[in-house]
């Protein structure tokens, strides 16, 4: 039998990196999950942070409470800035250094502008807790600024909100500032009524929600437009600065502008110098998830390209789970000697988003749904998937309270915008 390695070391504690660790938890190997936040977010209802369905406590918990059953794992807060994959080592931020005989990299993506990063302090995207408190600032900031406002036009500027990327983030999100606007706000503001204010969704691809069959996508741009979104596809941003966004030749006045249009993967492949990568940065990996030329180092969920049966598999939390499972297998075989690599098959359990309250696609390939029963499909799922009964019984009730009222009860700004602008 060959010698078990025992120092795996984990980058990362999202789903794919978490999956990981759980699945070497009471093993003979010694694991070090490292992560730059002390959470584990569940990134599919980060949205609903954003625009103050939930509370942040609700869709994050913390790492070390996760994996605190396991003794042979140990998690760290700390920032990766290097690895030498040579030396088998892992360079952190404050200069210190984990060798490990195994590595997972799980370290996810970050939206990407398109060669046009300086339009990230005016149109933010949505991937960490701190975006969306971020965002849930912005938006709610921008209501209480059209209160003072008495200035039409400024007051229309103010109340003008901007969605770049029709993907499910994006309509998840155009969809739930219009019902915010339009169910939750009427009747708390004096000097204007919130149902006035104007979501716009653009895409600059021919339809939303690409990645649905056609049926659906169609059928969520109808469900958008009766809350009140208006849809412009085939539409894309050539502009953005402080308050106002160009499409083609055309500017728009709008105060909140935010970014669902693209991600580019963490760092990885430039830690890994050699290994190749696409035009998002995920590192090109073999069937079995390893670094070309490094079976010792694997690379798992956003952060990697994988194929999977000739196809490319998608970036969604299922994969990374998926992956991570399929590596912490791989990696307990090896603690008993089995080093024949085993590809990785991806199983599509299908796609869903949400529209509204009652309005949502389902796509499971072989059978699709739409509308009311969709929705309740969509928040079963999602619950399910959520760590905890308190979490989901919290969610729960949270859903059925603003189904049933339509109030939200997370429309708290906690702290002033720093780059807020007197106008």
């Amino acid at each position: 039998m060959a010698e078990a390695l025992n120092r795996i070391v984990v980058i990362g504690a999202g789903f794919g990196g978490l999956e990981v660790a759980m699945r070497l938890g009471g093993s003979a190997a010694q694991v070090t999950v490292v992560d730059q936040r002390n959470h584990h977010l569940f990134q599919p209802l980060l949205y609903q942070v954003a625009t103050a369905l939930l509370a942040t406590s609700e869709i994050a918990w913390p790492i070390r409470h996760l994996l605190r059953r396991y003794k042979n794992i140990d998690v760290l807060l700390g920032t990766v800035v290097g690895v030498d994959k040579d030396a088998k080592t892992v360079q952190l931020e404050d200069g210190a250094m984990l060798p490990f005989d195994e590595l997972v990299i799980a370290t996810g993506a970050r939206h990407a502008y398109f060669g046009h990063d300086e339009w990230e302090p005016f149109a933010p995207g949505l991937k960490t807790l701190e975006d969306a408190t971020t965002l849930r600032r912005r938006i709610l900031t921008a209501f209480e600024r059209a209160e003072r406002e008495a200035d039409p036009v400024r007051r229309a500027a103010w109340l003008t909100f901007v969605i770049v990327g029709g993907g499910p983030t994006g309509v998840e999100l155009a969809g739930t500032i219009a019902e915010l606007a339009r169910n939750t706000l009427p009747g708390d503001f004096r000097k204007f009524d919130p149902a006035d204010a104007r979501v716009l969704l653009v895409e600059a691809g021919p339809r939303v929600l690409a990645a649905f069959r056609p049926e659906l996508s169609d059928y969520a741009k109808k469900a958008l437009g009766k809350l009140g979104v208006e849809v412009m596809t085939g539409q894309a941003v050539t502009g953005l600065d402080a308050g106002r966004v160009v499409l083609g030749g055309e500017a728009i006045a709008a105060e909140t502008v935010i970014w669902a249009a693209g991600v580019q993967a963490s760092p990885a492949a430039t830690w890994l110098g050699v290994a190749p990568a696409d035009r998002a940065g995920r590192v090109k990996v073999e069937p079995d998830l390893s670094v070309p030329g490094y079976p010792d180092i694997f690379v798992i969920g956003d952060t990697a390209m994988v194929m999977s049966e000739g196809k490319p598999v998608p970036g969604v939390a299922p994969a990374a789970k998926q992956q991570g499972r399929h590596v912490g297998t791989t990696l307990l075989s090896r603690l008993t000697g089995e080093r024949t690599p085993r590809p990785f098959r991806y199983r599509d359990q299908g796609s869903l988003a949400t529209i509204g309250r009652r309005a949502a696609v389902v796509d499971f390939g072989w059978i699709r749904f739409r509308g009311g029963f969709a929705w309740w499909m969509w928040g079963i799922a999602h619950i399910f998937f959520l760590i905890g009964v308190r979490n989901r019984l919290a969610v729960a009730l949270s859903w059925l309270w603003i189904h049933t009222t339509g109030t939200r009860g997370a429309r708290l700004i906690t702290q002033r915008d720093p780059e807020a602008r007197d106008r």
